[in-house]
């Protein structure tokens, strides 16, 4: 009851201890192997702590964390905010409690201090490690060997070594099983079969009270080593993590011979104790094993199963064959107070027993305590400074004193070994907190060497001692002066590194260390200069650089060494003076100007700009142009680049020329740009045709071609560029009837409708090209001549009229413009050929018609041939016309009609085709039609003759009448070459009167015909007229 009541009097003076100290404890979890900065708590809400608004604070409320000088912590926490964080340096549960694979917990204990002393309490933090599942478990061999006897019973167990995961809990080893492999391969007696043991064995998990899971191998067939001595199957081992990890093993199960009995040990579980120094080679313990086997079936090997760990390996060492446990190497309880050996004993061909040997290592006093001491108040070269003024119970360090013996061996007591005014105060089990006593005089005691001592409570005691240097510090009331409060200099740029600019001085009227001076530049300083601390004297330690900075103006501090010290400031200003080291520098190195090709001499084309980064005259810049001077010219001061050219960017494009700087120095610098002018495209060039070559070719259009087809194409090019060198192709003239069109992009002239008749003939196509420049199209026009026939036999026929077409106005459709003199005398000389040729015709049927009276024969046979008559118009009408053409002076007017007669006697082989053309005007027709029957129906005509005289107007202005003799002469004296209008064509065809040497269809091919005979009877002359 005494001993009750003491310790619970003792528990309660430990609270009222810790409570008054201003200790507490914190507890937080945190899961290992966490990146660097994430948030575990924070201490200032975690721990309420609110700060009386009554109570003034010497300094901010500080978290610090107290940790031992060389330590690497593995949390830091915020000073000012009290948030504590993970480090880089990750937290490893398996390192940090190494040795710890049960469910016992890992924790980590750190010490923070709360500051100042107003406020002062430590609070000892302790962080539950959590465990990931960051390790897989791992067998001990990639391949394991099971030797098995073939009489073996069904269900009959056999351990299979386990594998080791560093994990604990659901993370640890949670499920053993036999993978099936997919192919295998195959033996008969002595060899591996296909058959690897997926139905002859099972496997089961066997947990001990410890918690560890030991797979066992289940027998499930006879098994007969004559037939398969040897089965390889694959094992896996799978934790619980999420994802959980797994590996794999090699199970190789042999079939050896009859063995009937196994080792049987007389203990299975024995625990022993051994006293930590204990000699090496001292018996542990002496394990006994029987088997009833006979022989060498009888013959026992005990060692040690792969199951315990490494360092229980490394202690003891087991007799092979006499089963006796020794210790190996000396034995240290602190390092690990139990071990446990899991021995095997093994006859050579069963499955081993099992035997498990707990080792308790007893402690003995032999371990000295520790001392570890951890600032509260950062050291200077290891001596704590503390001021004279410090107030009362400032915290200076964190002493924590450990044994690592047990029980009393490791009970400790701390104190100082002589008075002195600072006090151990205790916080924690084994912790104390070294503070002031009372006040500190300088003046009585400069510094205190504090032995701290730490004694265990073993028999005999062992004493472990530190020693802790405390000096006093003076304290420090006059501040330094200096002997100008401003400080002028001025200094050329590029200086030599380190010249002294000047010295600074300054007086402090303390004494001793207080007295001492350091010279210091202010936080405003630029590294460019540098003060020595102990003369003051201020240097350049680089090249002052004006253009950079042309000016410094900066503070330099007076600091004496008190504590804490008391410092003064003054102004420096540096001015620096300029030197021409800077070379005129152009904006660009390069310039490139666009300007219009039509940009007039002397116009604007672009400013260079230089800088100079001097000043003065150094900085004053003048330009020229170094190549190029016949084409620009350059304001030296502006920068304007003028041209004293016109531009053409057809004859040149660009332009290149150097331009140089030279600035005003004494020592003059320049430097040089490259300038670039573009000229830029104006639309001043006009498209130009390529095809057709001339307005006085021609291309000939069958009357086979089909709607859609290419008849010929337009192709013209620009010597502009871009958009002002795209060209359109469009028809604007000499196609009323819509007969073709053209693609204005590709000039494609093609054919829109069938060919027929009326459209025979020549077509003079007004085409023009024009570009899509801005601000003004240019355009070009051509004129295209399209022979719309089957063939062209007479090329100079259709040139002629190309000729002749070219004289009608471009504005003008042919055939709709006046007659000009030169077309009126063109017809009067028609009309005169014609009316001779008429005067020929009729004398010649005259003779004809008097021949056919006066000879009988000659009238049958003029009955039985074919006839046809010519109509030649009345000369006088032809007069009267001539005088209204005169007067008329139009072409529209003039319009032929085109006659046929034809007459044809198929049965008749003396037949005779008689060809003739005759072109009349239309005033003459009528005139003409009032003295002929043109009623009459003759019998030469065809039904379908065509008659295309409806289909076209005939502008042409000498019209004219030919009839070919049959007797071949060259052509050129027969063949009158007629000018054919756009629209105009005509036929006139002839069976009996004429007999051609050609059976052309053309009807603008001139044929050679001989015309013979006269007329039998009038025929009718068929006629349209549009």
């Amino acid at each position: 009851m005494d001993l009750l009541s003491g310790t619970y009097l003792l528990a309660v003076l430990l609270a009222c201890i810790v409570f008054q100290s201003g200790a507490q404890e914190k507890n937080y979890t945190v899961r290992e192997e966490l990146p660097e900065n994430v948030l575990i708590g924070n201490l200032l809400k975690d721990l309420n702590l609110t700060l009386h608004p009554d109570v003034p604070l010497s300094s901010p409320l500080q978290f610090k964390l107290v940790y031992k000088t060389g330590d690497v912590p593995l949390v830091r926490v915020e000073e000012n905010t009290g948030e504590i964080f993970t480090t880089a340096n990750r937290i490893d549960r398996e390192k940090l409690c190494s040795g710890i694979f049960s469910e016992n917990r890992c924790f980590y204990e750190v010490e923070v201090a709360v500051l100042p002393d107003e406020v002062f309490r430590l609070v000892k933090i302790r962080f539950l490690i959590e465990d990931i599942n960051d390790n897989a478990p791992l067998f001990p061999s990639t391949v394991i060997n099971i030797s098995i006897p073939e009489n073996t019973a069904i269900n009959s167990r056999y351990s299979v070594p386990s594998a080791i995961d560093p994990d604990i809990g659901v993370n640890g080893i949670q499920h053993y099983e036999l993978l099936k492999p997919k192919t295998a391969p195959k033996r008969t007696f002595g060899s591996i079969t296909n058959d690897q043991g997926q139905n002859v064995f099972g496997l089961d998990i066997i947990e001990t009270p410890e918690g560890d899971k030991w797979p066992q191998l289940i027998v499930q067939q006879i098994l007969d080593r004559e037939q398969k001595d040897t089965y390889v199957m694959k094992i896996k081992v799978e934790d619980g993590g999420s994802p959980p990890r797994s590996s794999t093993a090699i199970l190789q199960v042999t079939v050896t011979d009859v063995n009937d009995n196994r080792p049987v040990f007389k203990e299975n579980d024995i625990e022993v104790s051994v006293p930590e120094n204990a000699p090496v080679g001292t018996s542990v313990s002496q394990l006994h094993a029987t088997d009833a086997d006979l022989g060498s079936n009888a013959q026992i090997h005990f060692y040690f199963s792969n199951q315990i760990s490494s360092l229980a390996k490394r202690l003891f060492a087991i007799d092979n064959t006499t089963g006796l446990i020794t210790i190996r190497e000396p034995l240290d309880r602190e390092e690990s107070p139990v071990h446990k050996l899991t021995v095997l004993a093994s006859d050579g061909s069963s499955t081993p027993s099992r035997a498990t040997v707990t080792v308790n290592v007893t402690d003995i006093n032999d371990n000295v305590p520790s001392i570890d001491t951890r600032y509260i108040i950062n050291p200077v070269n290891g001596t704590v400074l503390l001021s004279e003024k410090a107030p009362l119970n400032t915290k200076i360090a964190l002493i924590t004193v450990m044994d690592k013996d047990a029980d009393l061996n490791g009970k400790v007591t701390c104190f100082t070994d002589h008075d002195v005014p600072f006090r151990l105060k205790p916080v924690f089990d084994n912790q104390f907190l070294l503070e002031t006593a009372t006040f500190l005089d300088y003046e009585a005691t400069r510094e205190y060497a504090i032995k701290i001592v730490a004694s265990d409570s073993g028999k005999p005691p062992l004493n472990q001692s530190a020693m802790l240097l405390i000096k006093i510090k003076d304290e420090n009331d006059n501040a330094p002066v200096f002997t100008q409060p401003i400080i002028g200099l001025s200094i050329p740029e590029n200086n030599a590194p380190g010249t002294q600019l000047t010295k600074i001085s300054a007086t402090d009227a303390d004494s001793g260390r207080n007295a001492e001076i350091s010279y210091i530049l202010g936080s405003d300083a630029p590294p460019i200069f540098n003060l020595d601390r102990r003369t003051g004297i201020l240097t350049a330690v680089r090249k002052l650089d004006r253009e950079k900075q042309d000016r410094y103006s900066f503070t330099v501090l007076a600091k004496d060494n008190g504590m804490p010290p008391l410092q003064t400031n003054a102004t420096v200003t540096v001015s620096v003076l300029d030197q021409n080291d800077n070379s005129p520098a152009f904006t660009h190195n390069e310039y490139n100007f666009y300007v219009p090709e039509n940009l007039p001499m002397y116009g604007t084309v672009g400013l260079i700009t230089v800088t100079d980064a001097d000043s003065g005259e150094n900085a004053a810049v003048s330009l020229s142009i170094l190549n190029g001077r016949d084409n620009f010219i350059i304001d030296p001061l502006t920068g304007v680049i003028r041209p004293n050219i016109t531009f053409d960017r057809e004859q040149q494009g660009s332009y290149t020329f150097q331009v140089k700087a030279v600035d005003g120095g004494r020592l003059q610098r320049s430097s040089t740009a490259k300038v670039t002018i573009n000229v830029v495209d104006v639309n001043d060039n006009r498209p130009v045709f390529v095809i057709p070559s001339s307005n006085y070719s021609y291309e000939l259009v069958p009357t086979s071609a089909s709607p859609g087809s290419v008849v010929t194409r337009v192709f013209a090019v620009d010597n502009d560029t871009g958009m002002n060198a795209q060209l359109r192709y469009s028809i604007i003239g000499g196609n009323s009837r819509g007969l073709f069109t053209i693609d204005q992009l590709t000039g494609n002239i093609t054919l829109k409708e069938k060919v027929i008749t009326s459209d025979h003939g020549l077509h003079r196509l007004v085409i023009k090209v024009n570009d899509l420049g801005q601000p003004e199209s240019l355009y070009t026009i051509a004129l295209v001549h399209l022979f719309v026939n089957e063939t062209v036999t007479n090329s100079s026929y259709v040139q002629e009229l190309v000729r002749r077409n070219m004289e009608t106005p471009i504005g003008q459709n042919v055939g709709d413009g006046e007659i000009t003199p030169q077309t009126n005398d063109y017809v009067k000389i028609i009309i005169a050929i014609i009316a001779g040729t008429m005067t020929v015709i009729l004398v010649i049927f005259v003779t004809a018609l008097v021949r056919c009276r006066q000879t009988p024969r000659h009238k049958v046979v003029q009955k039985n041939k074919q006839s046809g008559e010519w109509v030649s118009p009345n000369q006088e009408n032809r007069q009267i016309k001539k005088k209204k053409k005169k007067k008329k002076r139009s072409p529209k007017s003039l319009l032929l009609n085109f006659v046929t007669i034809e007459e044809s006697k198929p049965d008749d082989p003396g037949h005779e085709h008689i060809n003739g053309t005759l072109d009349i005007p239309v005033e003459l027709e009528e005139q003409t039609m009032g003295k002929y029957n043109w009623a009459t129906t003759p019998t030469t005509f065809k039904p379908d003759s065509p008659d295309l005289a409806k289909h076209y107007k005939s502008a042409s202005p000498q019209p004219t009448f030919q009839i070919k003799p049959e007797t071949p002469v060259p052509p050129k004296k027969h063949h009158v070459i007629q000018e054919l209008p756009l629209d105009n064509t005509f036929v006139v065809g002839c069976d009996s009167l004429s007999k051609c040497s050609s059976s052309s269809s053309d009807p603008y091919s001139v044929s050679e015909c001989s015309c013979q005979g006269g007329f039998k009877t009038p025929g009718p002359i068929h006629t349209r007229q549009l």
